[in-house]
C-alpha cells in the first residue's frame, strides 16, 4: 500500500530541517534528562509495598473497563480521598495521564461564549485541550501579567473567563507568578487553572506543589498534578471542588471513554504518596540544584542558561545542529542530556535541557558542566 505523499513530504521537511524525531533506547548513561527528579521510579520500597498490596485484591492486572462501567474499584476511590487530603483539595479525580487530564478539563469545562487565556509557553496538552473546546482562546506573553490584563480587558466578557498556566514550565524551568495571577483573578473575576506537573513532589512542605506552598489552593479553580514525574509512577489527577469532579465524571470524554488505571498503577501512586513526606530525596534534589547553579557560574555558562530555581535547567544555543552535536558529545562521555528542537520549542530557541535529580552526584554535576564549557 502506498503511503500518502503529503505525509511523506512532511517527514522529508523534518529531515531536511534536521528536526526529525526518532525513538531512542536507554544506553546506561548518567541521567540528566528524565523527569524522575527524586528517583521514585527506582525506589524498591514503593515497588515491594505495591506488590504486597496487589496480592490482597481480586484484579491483579487490568481494571476491566472504564470507571463508569466495571473499572471503578474501592482502591480508586480511596486513592482519590488520600490525594484530596494530601493536596489540600475538596475533591480529586484521577486520569490516565497528564495529557488526558488537560485534554479532559479544557475540552469540557469552558463553554461556548467563555474565553480561555493561556501562557504562550503552555504545554502541548493544554493547547490541544483548548483546540477541542468551544470557547474562544487568547494567548498572552510568557509570565507577563500586564499583557494578560490587557487582553482580558480588551473585549467585554459574556461568559466565564479561564486562565491557565504552568507552575513550573517544562522547557524553560521558570515559575509562573502565581501570587500575582491569584490577585488578578480576584480583581478581574476569572478562574485560574494551574498545571503543577513539574512541581509535584518537588515543591511544597511535603511535595504538594507550588500552589500549596504559597497557601493559595482555595483561590485556584483547578490544579493538574501528574504522577509520572517526581512520583515515579503513572497517571494524573485534577484537584478542585466536588462540583468540578461531578462535572468531569459526566462530561470529560478522556475520563469517560477510557479504561480505568490498573490496580498496580493505583497502588504505586498510593505508596509513592505515603513515602513522599519522609523521603530525604527532596532535600538532596534541592542541594543538587544549588550545586548545578554554582558550577554553571564557575564554568562561565550562566549566559546560556534560562534563570530557574527548579530541577529543569535549559541552555539555549539556537541551532538544531549545535544542540544535537553537544548532546552527542556529552553522550560519548557518558552523560544523557537531550537536545530540545523545534517544534517543541520555537525556531532559534533550540536547547540542551538538563534535568537535575536527587541521585546525581556532585562529581557528575561538575563534570557535565565542565564538558559543556569545552563544547560551546
Amino acid at each position: 500500500m502506498n503511503f500518502p505523499s503529503k505525509l511523506k513530504s512532511k517527514l522529508k521537511d523534518r529531515e531536511l530541517g534536521n528536526t526529525l524525531r526518532k525513538l531512542g533506547e536507554p544506553k546506561g548513561l548518567i541521567d540528566f534528562s528524565s523527569n524522575d527528579y527524586i528517583g521514585f521510579s527506582m525506589e524498591k520500597s514503593i515497588a515491594l509495598k505495591s506488590e504486597t498490596d496487589l496480592k490482597q485484591i481480586k484484579h491483579l492486572n487490568g481494571s476491566t473497563g472504564s470507571r463508569l462501567l466495571t473499572g471503578n474499584f474501592e482502591i480508586h476511590t480511596l486513592l482519590e480521598k488520600d490525594l484530596a487530603s494530601f493536596f489540600k483539595a475538596e475533591s480529586v479525580l484521577i486520569f490516565n495521564s497528564g495529557y488526558d487530564a488537560n485534554l479532559g478539563l479544557l475540552s469540557s469545562v469552558p463553554q461556548r461564549g467563555d474565553r480561555i487565556f493561556y501562557d504562550e509557553y503552555s504545554h502541548a496538552s493544554i493547547r490541544d485541550g483548548i483546540t477541542l473546546s468551544n470557547a474562544k482562546s487568547f494567548r498572552f506573553k510568557h509570565n507577563d501579567i500586564e499583557d494578560l490584563r490587557k487582553k482580558l480587558k480588551a473585549t467585554p466578557s459574556v461568559g466565564e473567563d479561564y486562565v491557565i498556566v504552568e507552575s513550573v514550565y517544562s522547557m524553560d524551568g521558570d515559575f509562573a507568578p502565581i501570587e500575582k495571577l491569584v490577585d488578578l483573578s480576584v480583581e478581574l473575576n476569572f478562574k485560574l487553572v494551574v498545571d503543577e506537573a513539574h512541581s509535584t513532589g518537588v515543591f511544597g512542605p511535603n511535595g504538594e506543589g507550588i500552589v500549596v506552598q504559597k497557601q493559595l489552593e482555595s483561590l485556584v479553580f483547578a490544579r493538574i498534578h501528574t504522577f509520572g514525574k517526581a512520583l515515579g509512577c503513572h497517571g494524573a489527577m485534577i484537584a478542585g471542588s466536588s462540583l468540578l469532579k461531578e462535572y468531569l465524571i459526566n462530561f470529560s470524554r478522556s475520563f469517560i471513554y477510557t479504561t480505568a488505571p490498573s490496580p498496580h498503577t493505583v497502588l504505586s501512586v498510593k505508596n509513592a504518596l505515603l513515602f513522599l513526606p519522609t523521603s530525604k530525596a527532596r532535600s538532596k534534589l534541592h542541594k543538587n540544584i544549588s550545586c548545578f547553579k554554582e558550577n554553571m557560574i564557575r564554568f562561565k555558562l550562566e549566559d546560556y542558561f534560562i534563570e530557574s530555581e527548579g530541577p529543569i535547567q535549559s541552555a539555549v544555543f539556537g541551532s538544531p545542529e549545535k544542540v544535537k552535536e553537544i548532546s552527542s558529545r556529552l553522550a560519548n562521555k557518558g552523560y544523557d542530556a537531550k537536545p530540545i528542537l523545534y517544534p517543541t520549542v520555537p525556531l532559534g530557541e533550540e536547547r540542551i535541557r538538563f534535568c537535575i535529580h536527587s541521585y546525581n552526584t556532585t562529581d557528575e554535576i561538575q563534570e557535565v558542566l565542565f564538558l559543556l564549557s569545552t563544547f560551546v
